[in-house]
């Protein structure tokens, strides 16, 4: 491998030009015409255009990034996060140019992309599993209210090809059901040209732990322990931390053996994230999602395990056996990672793009900043309105929410309306600093973390 494209834009491409160099392996990034001055298009060592802002033109056209690997000279594609980055077409597509897939096999990325599917194999893989309807397309809702009631309410209606927090509604009643069923489907087919949902069980008081897998592809796989996702707004992770505050030492060592059982039952190779739903009452854990890619969150665990991810990932596209390595992986201390956004809290979290007139950025020992942007950079419509990923570690929980408190106070945005004093609030919290997290908590605190605009 001696050059890779990365078919990706800001903070991810950033982060994986840095990892390919670190490995002596060159880095081609590919832009749209709103990233043309981007940072990771200066950090690269070759780049070309793809196409205009909207990222169905641009880093969603499978075309134009195939073709730019070919005439930008890569031998391999990273994928990222987001975009193409579980798609099993673009995966078989960029195999069949002759290139190398940094990521898992299509077959694994199909099968845990069906969200029907992934829970059937992880059920057969011992998986604890939330009770469910079968997939329910458009045209197929004669017995949704049976599914419903055996399922029971609440519950979640859930699209099928769905992921992060998007296609996702809740249902207390029968009268809501239909209603809020199409609606969903509608906006699933929308989003990802797929309109079959289905429904599960809603844990009225739940936390979202997941487990990071690393797979070799010949039925070997390991896991790198647990993140809280937990701090949640709009079914989205803001805050992610390692360890999982609270949690029986015995409950996360069941989730880390499941997650692993189920990356090894299917040879799955690379990164990938198991997610679960843990009931914050009873302890109880079951299966949500896989994620067959890098997540967003990942540098939480490389804080706490001094194992960078994103290199593990190139060097096994490359041949290389991680089995030694991965075998002795250790855990120290914890990790906060904290996602800096450009969004108004007070507006209920709405986007607020524009232009970074000012961006001041903290420094420190066991402080890390992940962004790929800029002081003058714009950010623009376009795209996730993410600005960074503030991540921190600390002996203990406590030393790393002082300091990760202490960064973001050191963090300085002009120019547009960012979370940052909606972040600083919630490390604040009693109930956070105490560890009593769950997935309602920033509703349940909405008026101390982010009280609504006059």
């Amino acid at each position: 491998m001696k050059r890779v494209l990365i078919a990706n834009r800001g903070e991810i491409a950033c982060r994986v030009i840095r990892a390919a160099h670190s490995l002596g392996i060159e880095a081609a990034a590919v832009y749209s015409d709103a990233d043309e001055a981007a940072t990771h298009v200066a950090a690269a060592d070759a780049s070309l255009r793809i196409g205009p802002a909207q990222a169905a033109a641009s880093y969603l056209d499978q075309a134009a990034i195939l073709d730019a690997a070919e005439k930008l000279g890569a031998d391999a594609v990273h994928p990222g996060y987001g975009f193409l980055a579980e798609n099993a077409g673009f995966a078989r597509a960029v195999a069949e140019r002759g290139l190398t897939w940094v990521g898992p096999e299509p077959a694994s990325i199909e099968a845990m992309g069906d969200k029907e599917r992934a829970k059937s194999l992880a059920e057969a893989a011992g998986v604890p599993v939330l009770k469910g309807s079968r997939r329910l397309a458009p045209e197929d809702l004669d017995d949704l209210e049976a599914q419903a009631e055996a399922t029971g309410y609440p519950l979640l209606v859930k699209a099928s090809a769905g992921g992060g927090g998007i296609g996702m509604r809740r249902v207390d009643s029968v009268e809501q059901l239909r209603k809020v069923v199409e609606s969903t489907q509608s906006m699933a087919a929308r989003s990802f040209g797929d309109g079959t949902v289905y429904l599960e069980r809603y844990i009225a008081r739940a936390r979202h732990v997941e487990i990071q897998v690393f797979g070799l592809g010949d039925g070997r796989a390991f896991h790198l322990f647990e993140r809280d996702c937990s701090t949640q707004r709009r079914f989205q992770k803001i805050i992610e931390e390692s360890p999982a505050p609270g949690l029986p030492a015995d409950k996360v060592a069941a989730m880390a053996e499941a997650a692993r059982s189920l990356a090894a039952s299917q040879n799955y190779r690379g990164a990938g994230t198991v997610e679960f739903i843990v009931d914050a009452d009873s302890g109880d854990f079951f299966f949500l999602e896989m994620n067959t890619r890098i997540q967003v969150e990942h540098p939480v665990t490389e804080m706490v395990t001094g194992v960078d991810l994103v290199a593990l990932q190139l060097r096994l596209a490359r041949g290389e056996d991680l089995a030694g390595e991965l075998g002795n992986v250790s855990k120290k201390g914890a990790a906060i990672e904290c996602r800096l956004y450009a969004e108004n809290p007070r507006k209920m979290f709405l986007p607020s793009p524009g232009t970074l007139d000012r961006f001041d950025t903290p420094t420190g020992e066991h402080v890390r900043f992940d962004t790929g942007v800029r002081a003058g950079d714009a950010i623009t419509p376009f795209y996730d309105p993410m600005i960074a990923k503030l991540v921190v570690w600390g002996a203990t929980r406590d030393e790393a929410i002082a300091r990760a408190l202490e960064a973001l106070k050191a963090t300085h945005v002009e120019g547009i309306v960012t979370n940052r004093d909606f972040l600083i609030a919630a490390l604040d919290h009693p109930e956070f600093r105490e560890g009593r997290v769950w997935t309602g908590f920033v509703d349940e605190h909405r008026d101390r973390l982010a009280p609504k605009a006059a």
